[in-house]
């Protein structure tokens, strides 16, 4: 099973990168599933509706946020609507939505895809590691689920490393998002399961992690809160890493990254 992962999609140019590659990529890799992190999809904060539907039109089957996902308000009761689109699994339990989703492949196959996020520079939230764990429970990875795709949205790479070496073995693939900056370390770890610390992001790498260079720049002289992010114009370069399983261990047979610039 062929599994394409894409980044943090980061305004305009993100979502463009999106639509120009992903249905490409799909027919030329003969991709099994495209699952997108869309948390910063509408001018760099959040996500709609229609942007969802957008990418399920281009050929996306899952989409995962993060901690911007409730910076539009009306994608809160989408969340509930759809279980294509999930969020961080460790928040509170009575926070709208769902953090784990199934996606089922024609054939028959089945894909858990599950988000936590990280608390290491993040906010406050529930153990990542105890509360996927419980998740995981009714799954047993090559029996009742063919693949298993991890998404640590999380700011320090430590945190993300440890994490994947807890879970390798017990899943297909866990990848970072959330810094916007690919890191160059995939991998298969030692027991079957890829890893890639940072997806990086999709948008335009010109400005700052996707936005217009004055404000961060304004930010790091000024030192206090200046004018509001602006997402870069430019054109998007695509981050995405691309993961093969075993059809009998659901682990990972081979992982690659992609990056495809303007």
């Amino acid at each position: 099973m062929k599994i394409l992962y894409c980044g943090d999609v980061v305004g305009r140019p993100g979502r463009e990168s999106i639509f120009k590659n992903v249905p490409v990529l799909k027919q030329t890799h003969k991709l099994d599933v495209v699952i997108v992190n869309a948390e910063n999809a509408a001018h760099g904060f959040g996500l709609t509706p229609g942007i969802c539907r957008d990418f399920f039109e281009c050929g996306v089957d899952g989409i995962t946020t993060g901690n911007h996902v409730f910076d539009q308000r009306d994608i809160i009761p989408f969340l509930d609507a759809d279980k294509r689109i999930i969020r961080p699994l460790n928040y509170p339990p009575e926070t709208v939505g769902r953090g784990v989703m199934t996606l089922e492949l024609l054939n028959g196959k089945k894909i858990l895809v599950a988000q936590v996020m990280g608390r290491v520079f993040m906010d406050a939230l529930d153990c990542p590691v105890r509360t996927l764990e419980n998740a995981l429970k009714p799954y047993q990875l090559g029996a009742n689920i063919d693949a298993i795709i991890v998404d640590v949205h999380a700011e320090a790479t430590s945190e993300k490393i440890s994490f994947a070496r807890y879970f390798d073995g017990k899943v297909s693939g866990i990848f970072g998002t959330h810094t916007h900056v690919p890191t160059a370390d995939e991998c298969i770890l030692k027991k079957g399961t890829a890893y890639l610390t940072d997806v990086g992001m999709c948008g335009d790498y010109a400005g700052i992690l996707g936005f217009e260079e004055e404000t961060p720049i304004a930010r790091l002289l000024k030192k206090y809160p200046t004018d509001r992010l602006i997402p870069s114009k430019g054109e998007g370069t695509f981050c995405a890493v691309m993961i093969e399983t075993d059809d009998k261990t659901g682990l990972a047979k081979n992982v690659e990254r992609i990056m495809i610039k303007p």
